[in-house]
């Protein structure tokens, strides 16, 4: 899996995945444009597609309805990170049996098993102008 990322302008960054774009911002009130979502907001928006992902296919597998489902995601910022996730899965006429089943799928995302587990973040800081064959080409999802 990889992303490549690049700097657009301000506090604006757009990043390709596949034939995906996707721009992130700053908010106004942090000095971008909110021209985009935040990196942190994208990380929300990770974990509650993931969970509904895995929620669905628990709901599928068992021919149980799909409408109404959603799911909400909410997280705390505490020194310098985010903390203290909270997810709710709504699903309509969800029995006790299926909630305690579609909490068991939800816990095998991916995104929840990343955050959960400890993990390795490496950096690498190299030169932009020096020559690279593995630096991401320049790309605009305007320009498609």
């Amino acid at each position: 899996m990889k992303s490549q990322t690049r700097h657009i302008e301000g506090s604006k960054f757009e990043t390709r995945i596949g034939a995906h774009y996707i721009v992130c911002d700053q908010p106004a009130s942090e000095g971008g444009l909110d021209a985009g979502v935040s990196p942190p907001e994208l990380l929300l928006a990770a974990l509650g597609s993931c969970a509904g992902h895995y929620a669905l296919e628990y709901l599928r597998a068992r021919a149980l309805p799909l409408e109404g489902l959603a799911v909400e995601v909410s997280a705390e910022t505490a020194a310098g990170r985010l903390a203290d996730f909270r997810v709710t899965v709504r699903a309509s006429h969800a029995d006790e049996k299926h909630r305690q089943g579609i909490l068991r799928a939800v816990k095998a995302c991916l995104i929840y098993n990343t955050l959960t587990s400890i993990s390795s973040v490496e950096f690498e800081v190299a030169d932009s102008a020096a020559p690279n064959h593995n630096r991401p080409a320049q790309f605009s999802a305007t320009a498609r």
